[in-house]
């Protein structure tokens, strides 16, 4: 037992000494982390902010919004959003953003990711060139390609029609790089067992692949469902009748009497329009951080 001691190390040499804290490094800490706190309380104020003006502000009557310089209702009223919901116009305008945005969701969901697993998964010549095309459009402008776009929709007689609305976004470049990232961290191994098993390539991206983009799917959903939502200039331009209206241009014409801006009506009817965003991107919150965090956009 003697030899046995003596030929054991001691393995209190090989311990690291013990960390010692610099006295007044835990205050600093502490008064780091109270600092950092501010900071981001005052970041989060000031963005929701105007927000939170317009909803007070359409709670007022409609001569007091610019007149009273506090952002407390001296008056609750229900006014402003029963003027807007009571128009006979609104419901159309409802149904024409709807239709529009739901089909731009849809067709952004499924020809994104088909082109994505293409870009990622299948091997043919110029895959490389056409990624390169589909990057160097995302960082195009989109007023720079919006007179191409009318021009080509006017040669096809599409203004003033759902067709004219929604093709021009029916499939975006961020979609395309969204969905292209994600199907590409996918296991080819999985592929190459539906193949061996004589799955063709359409049935591999739909039995296979399509289930399995979840996050990703969720993320280009929320994005092209937000961005479709709010568009104002492009269906401005486009919607020649007001029956062809979507919200935010039927908001515009809502609010206005012989040129004169009814901001009641238009706070209220701003509101009413960003409940659908809140209320999808509440629901899917978790899958859209997974999509971000796993595509890599920051």
């Amino acid at each position: 037992m003697t030899l046995i001691s003596e030929v054991r190390p001691d393995a209190s040499r090989d311990r690291p000494p013990p960390r010692t804290v610099p006295a007044g490094a835990g205050r600093r800490d502490a008064v780091l982390r109270w600092v950092l706190y501010l900071v981001l309380v005052a970041g989060a104020l000031v963005t929701v902010s105007p927000l939170l003006w317009n909803l007070l502000s359409s709670f007022k009557p409609s001569g007091d919004i610019l007149r009273s310089g506090s952002w407390w209702p001296a008056t609750f009223t229900w006014e402003n959003f029963s003027q807007l919901l009571s128009n006979p116009k609104f419901p159309r305008y409802f149904v024409n953003s709807v239709v529009v945005s739901a089909t731009i969701v849809a067709g952004n969901i499924v020809l994104s990711s088909a082109v994505g697993y293409a870009l990622s998964k299948l091997r043919f010549p110029g895959r490389r060139l056409v990624f390169a095309a589909v990057l160097v459009t995302f960082m195009v402008p989109t007023l720079v390609l919006f007179v191409p776009l009318f021009v080509t929709v006017a040669a096809l007689n599409m203004t003033n029609t759902y067709a004219g609305l929604i093709l021009p976004f029916l499939i975006t470049p961020l979609g395309v790089f969204v969905m292209r990232q994600f199907i590409s961290q996918l296991p080819d191994e999985l592929l190459e067992a539906a193949r061996i098993d004589g799955a063709g390539e359409g049935r591999i991206f739909f039995r296979v692949v399509f289930p399995l983009c979840g996050p990703a799917i969720a993320t280009v959903g929320i994005l092209s469902f937000v961005s479709s939502w709010n568009n104002l200039l492009w269906p401005l331009v486009i919607a020649q009748t007001e029956d062809m209206y979507t919200l935010p241009v039927g908001l515009t014409t809502l609010s206005q009497t012989e040129g004169v801006v009814d901001y009641g009506p238009l706070l209220a009817g701003s509101l009413v329009t960003i409940l659908p965003i809140v209320v999808i991107f509440v629901f899917f919150q978790r899958y859209f951080i997974a999509g971000i965090a796993s595509t890599g956009i920051k």
